[in-house]
């Protein structure tokens, strides 16, 4: 029966007769499918005239692709579960604690940095469970529940670094997780990338990511139909925990220390970049490729901002009316649709021969 829930979620143009390739091919190009492309491509003329001998450099890019890879990951962290209908809130503090966990461990233990990486991606994993037990089982709202778990998660981190930076031990084998490159390109990239394409094919190609969808469109059929969306849910909420871990422990690593404060500072430009991204490509369905590019628009209109001389903060508004607008467009997109499962069905005609 489940297969039911699949063929339901397949977009209902791809069960008509195709377009025309011309039609298509300017659906693809419109600005509704594409509009954060081409707002990315405005931007860069904007500076590109602004601040040409600072901007109009091979450094510009490499740097709006290292630093902002690390929030990359954490917006692609989020994909999965939004894409069930939960929010987690608590990847910010999830990547603080596994950050300052393993410089932690590295500082006060004799383990490789290899077990590092995976003891800090497992502490990931159980705080992914712990959000489950939270919003799957005990049925508190997502959005409450991980923000909650968020709260204790910072306590947590403070109490292991006493409210002090750790560093160290951090340098050395340790840091090579981030900062080895190649042409100036750091791993991190490298781990965007591969992520990216991982949960793309996941979500795109796979049963179970058509199920992911499914049961954010609408998990009471889904569940009618043999989908266990507490199943599909929880393991949304583990995934998301493990790629947070994984991005703040790749952040202690390229910054060479762990400070309690780092993480939560990427929660909002990661939902920033996943709400917007809900917006490119799919048509108000939360994908990866809109992510990334989302997360290459905030790093260069952030990036642009300070080239240009503007005060620190500016990125932060910058990154906040993003999410505004991304969060506002992404409601619109999918109103259509819900407006029209809501209508009442048109009543019958009447019967021939039946009374007028």
């Amino acid at each position: 029966m489940s297969q039911n829930v699949v063929n339901a979620e397949v977009p209902r143009a791809a069960r008509r007769r195709r377009a025309p390739a011309g039609q298509r091919l300017a659906r693809g190009l419109s600005f509704r499918t594409i509009g954060a492309v081409y707002v990315w491509l405005l931007l860069v003329v904007v500076f590109a005239i602004w601040i040409p001998d600072l901007f109009l450099r091979e450094e510009t890019l490499k740097t709006v692709l290292n630093q902002y890879s690390i929030t990359a990951l954490a917006a692609l962290s989020i994909v999965v579960p939004l894409t069930t209908g939960v929010f987690d809130l608590s990847i910010g503090s999830t990547m603080g604690l596994a950050g300052i966990l393993s410089a932690w461990l590295l500082g006060n233990t004799d383990l490789s940095p290899l077990i590092v990486v995976v003891l800090g991606v497992a502490a990931g994993a159980l705080v992914g469970l712990f959000n489950a037990l939270i919003v799957v089982k005990m049925k508190i709202d997502s959005f409450i529940g991980t923000l909650a778990t968020g709260s204790i998660l910072a306590a947590l981190t403070l109490g292991i670094s006493g409210d002090q930076i750790l560093t160290e031990r951090v340098a050395g084998g340790f840091s090579d997780i981030a900062s080895k490159d190649v042409g100036g390109i750091q791993l991190p990239v490298l781990y965007m990338i591969v992520l990216m394409v991982a949960i793309g094919f996941f979500l795109e190609q796979t049963a179970s990511g058509r199920y992911c969808y499914a049961t954010g469109y609408n998990p009471e059929v889904t569940r009618l139909v043999g989908v266990s969306v507490d199943r599909v849910r929880t393991l949304a909420l583990v995934f998301s925990g493990c790629v947070a871990a994984f991005a703040g422990v790749v952040l202690t690593a390229r910054i060479q220390a762990a400070d309690p404060a780092n993480g939560p500072s990427y929660m909002i430009p990661a939902f920033s970049a996943a709400f917007l991204g809900a917006t490119q490509f799919r048509h108000g369905r939360f994908n990866p490729w809109g992510t990334i590019v989302a997360v290459l628009m905030l790093g260069t209109g952030s990036v642009g901002l300070l080239l240009a001389g503007a005060p620190t903060w500016a990125p932060q508004i910058f990154q906040g009316a993003v999410l505004i607008a991304a969060v506002g467009v992404t409601v619109i997109q999918r109103r259509p649709k819900a407006d029209a499962e809501a209508a009442p069905a048109s009543p019958p005609a009447p019967a021939a021969g039946a009374a007028a």
